[in-house]
């Protein structure tokens, strides 16, 4: 597989760095898809992020089995697309109450998030592309 089926190009950030929403599926108990739609983002390492909580389906899906996919449509023209399958290789507290304010803002352009919940935590889920395909543009 070509470096570039792997790595995001300037046109897949755009679309990140967008109000766009991702729909993630992560893989339940059974094997089972659970998809979701999320707010989007992605770190200086090409990775993936969506902020989501303790208690919630995601975090225990991927804490059990990494393997997701995401699909992501630009919110400026539906035609356009992006898909990725990967893994989260890293899931993390660590961050992620400053990060669901800046998605707050980047999302609603106010902060703080207003829903902060000491007893369910954010979490930080950190997804390294392994293939990404694209509809409607090259990369």
């Amino acid at each position: 597989m070509a470096d570039a089926d792997r790595e995001l190009t300037e046109r897949d950030l755009a679309i990140l760095h967008k109000r766009s929403f991702a729909h993630l599926t992560t893989l339940g108990p059974d094997g089972s898809p659970q998809t979701t739609p999320n707010w989007v983002d992605v770190d200086d390492e090409g990775r993936v992020l969506i902020n989501t909580a303790e208690g919630r389906a995601k975090p225990r899906n991927v804490r059990r089995d990494p393997r997701v996919s995401l699909s992501v449509v630009d919110p400026d023209d539906p035609y356009r697309s992006l898909m990725i399958r990967g893994r989260v290789e890293e899931i993390t507290n660590d961050g992620a109450e400053e990060h669901i304010d800046a998605m707050q803002r980047k999302y609603h352009g106010t902060e703080p998030y207003p829903n902060h919940d000491p007893d369910h935590p954010r979490v930080l889920l950190k997804i390294r592309p392994e293939r990404i395909s694209r509809m409607g543009y090259r990369p």
